[in-house]
């Protein structure tokens, strides 16, 4: 198969890396320009938003959309990485802690609010991962920063031996550490806590629902282009986007300056589209269209 383009929505399994992903992605449809939007851990599963060929320059702007997952919280137990793949580094009992106390902690994390992402994180600090420099055995404590959680749904609470399970369904913006979330829960009920589970719902527009197992890509090999969303779809289901006539659709595929359309909100980014492709990504500036990505397809 010659050129594949367009987005694959997999449905990632627990095991393997985000780039994993893209490595298979790579080999199944026999082309080297894969990418992907929004990391998920090793030890996550769900949604991953895979852009192949042409469709990479599109991963940009559905990385910063909001995300749901479904996560457990395990309360009572705290551990180096605020998840299950780390050490445990303390242990209370939970035994007579009232459900109220845990559904008001919970209930504190919804809002925007200033989170510590995990030291365990792949964020960069002075040019290295995080997660290096915690491995070659630096402190390493990372600055809060600004996220917002929508919604978040405690669907269950388990009391299981000495600790607690929380079983909670939440709705954020990017950039948004559920570990933290366990974390930080586990420190206002003074219980220690870390993540056991995670599963991400959904990205942006795109849902569990319409994924693709990573398995069955693999399996289908150059077959796979059958699941290809064409970059028209993604960017119509994600981005505001307006519809141009023949003419100016060909002024913006050859990137011509133009002025911003009459009819069109000064929104930003925002797609514009024929009847058949993807044209370009823009934005206004001085009430001109300032292009951020030009698709020739």
């Amino acid at each position: 198969m010659s050129n594949p383009t367009g987005v694959l929505i997999i449905d990632k399994p627990t095991g393997c890396t985000s780039h994993d992903v893209v490595g298979r992605v790579r080999k199944a449809l026999g082309t080297r320009k894969v990418g992907h939007a929004g990391t998920l851990d090793p030890a996550a599963s769900g949604v991953l938003i895979v852009g192949v060929g042409r469709a990479t320059r599109l991963l940009g702007y559905l990385t910063k959309a909001d995300k749901r997952y479904a996560a457990t919280v395990r309360l009572g137990v705290s551990t180096t990485t605020d998840d299950a793949e780390g050490e445990v580094t303390a242990t209370s009992s939970c035994a007579g802690i009232p459900e109220e106390v845990l559904v008001e902690a919970f209930k504190e994390q919804v809002g925007e609010i200033m989170q510590r992402p995990s030291a365990v994180s792949a964020i960069k600090v002075a040019g290295r991962r995080a997660y290096d420099r915690v491995r070659s055995g630096e402190d390493v404590e990372l600055p809060a920063r600004p996220v917002t959680i929508h919604e978040l749904e405690i669907s269950r609470i388990r009391h299981v031996e000495t600790y607690i399970d929380v079983d909670i369904n939440v709705l954020c913006s990017s950039g948004t550490y559920i570990r933290a979330i366990a974390r930080d829960v586990g420190h206002r009920t003074h219980l220690g806590g870390h993540l056991t589970s995670l599963r991400r719902t959904s990205s942006g527009a795109f849902g569990i629902e319409e994924s693709t197992a990573l398995q069955a890509i693999v399996d289908a090999g150059a077959d796979a282009k059958e699941w290809l969303l064409d970059s028209r779809t993604v960017a119509m289901r994600s981005l505001p986007w307006s519809e141009v006539d023949a003419a100016t659709a060909q002024a913006i595929r050859y990137g011509q300056p133009l002025p911003w359309p009459d009819a069109v909100d000064k929104v930003a980014p925002h797609a514009f589209v024929d009847d058949a492709s993807l044209l370009a990504i823009g934005e206004p500036k001085a009430d001109r269209l300032h292009y951020l990505a030009v698709f020739s397809e």
